[in-house]
C-alpha cells in the first residue's frame, strides 16, 4: 500500500490569516496521524508565509509518523533547518523565490554537480532525500546519477489531463516509473492528487511508496471531515474495493 503524507501548509495558512494559534497547528498534525496518515510533509518556504521554521522545530518534537521536509537548498537557511532537525525524508523542490507553489521539476542534467553536493550533505547526517521531477526519463536517470534516494513525480499534468482520458495521463508517468526501477531509486509522487484521480494513479503507477497531498485533502475536510477525509484517501490507496463509494458520500467510510 502508498503511504499517504498530509501536508499541512494550509492548516498554517488558516492559522496565519488571524494570528494566534488557532486552528492548533500541532494538534492538527497529530490528530492526522491518529486519523491513519502514515506522515507529515511540511514546505517552509522564506517569507513564512504558512509553515514558519519554528513550526518544524516544534513538530520534529511531537511526530511520531515519517516527517518530510519540502523546500528549496538553495536557500541556506533552509539546509541548515533541515540539518537541524533531521527529518525522516527532505524532498528537495526548484522554487523560486516568492513563488506561490510548486510548478516544475529539477533539471537534474543541467543541476546535476550542485545536487549531487547537496544530496550527499544531507544523506551524511542519515537524511533520505528525494528530488522533485518531471516525469522524463532523462531527468530520472541523471537524478539517479546525483546519489539521491528518491524521486518525486511532479503530477500537475497528471491531474489537468485526467479528466480527458486516464490512461493517456498517467502515461508518462508511468514510464517514468518504470525509469526510476531502473535505475533504483524509490519513488514518490505529489501535487494536484486528490479523491477523484488518486486511485487510478495509486492502482497504475509501478512502485508507488508515497504520496504528498495537502491542498486538495484540507478542502475535502470542511466537507467531510478531517478523520472521514483522510480515510477516503486511504482508501483510494489501498486495494480495497470501494463499493461503488462516490466522492461526497462521506458517512460511508
Amino acid at each position: 500500500m502508498t503511504r499517504l503524507s498530509v501536508n499541512i501548509n494550509k492548516i498554517a495558512t488558516l492559522r496565519n490569516s488571524r494570528g494566534g494559534n488557532n486552528p492548533d497547528l500541532l494538534q492538527v498534525a497529530k490528530d492526522c496521524e491518529a486519523f491513519g496518515a502514515q506522515g507529515i510533509t511540511v514546505h517552509p518556504r522564506p517569507d513564512e508565509r504558512h509553515i514558519r521554521y519554528a513550526d518544524v522545530y516544534a513538530l520534529k518534537q511531537s511526530l511520531t509518523t515519517e516527517f518530510n521536509i519540502e523546500g528549496n537548498c538553495d536557500e541556506e537557511k533552509f539546509v541548515e533547518l533541515v540539518l537541524a532537525t533531521k527529518p525522516h525524508q527532505v524532498t528537495l523542490v526548484p522554487d523560486a523565490l516568492g513563488q506561490l507553489t510548486s510548478n516544475h521539476g529539477w533539471d537534474t542534467i543541467t543541476n546535476k554537480a550542485y545536487l549531487t553536493d547537496v544530496v550527499k550533505r544531507f544523506k551524511d547526517q542519515g537524511i533520505r532525500v528525494s528530488l522533485f521531477v518531471d516525469p522524463i526519463a532523462e531527468m530520472i536517470e541523471a537524478a539517479a546519477e546525483t546519489g539521491t534516494d528518491r524521486v518525486e513525480l511532479y503530477t500537475e499534468g497528471y491531474a489537468i489531463h485526467y479528466n480527458q482520458g486516464n490512461e493517456l495521463a498517467a502515461a508518462p508517468y508511468i514510464l517514468a516509473a518504470k525509469k526510476a526501477q531502473q535505475v533504483g531509486l524509490g519513488l514518490n509522487a505529489g501535487h494536484d492528487l486528490d479523491l477523484n484521480n488518486l486511485k487510478y494513479f495509486a492502482d497504475n503507477v509501478p512502485g508507488l511508496l508515497e504520496v504528498s497531498i495537502g491542498h486538495a485533502l484540507i478542502s475535502d475536510a470542511l466537507y467531510y471531515g478531517l478523520e472521514n477525509t483522510i480515510q477516503m484517501y486511504l482508501q483510494r490507496l489501498s486495494n480495497i474495493p470501494s463499493d461503488g463509494e462516490e466522492v461526497g458520500t462521506a458517512g460511508t467510510i
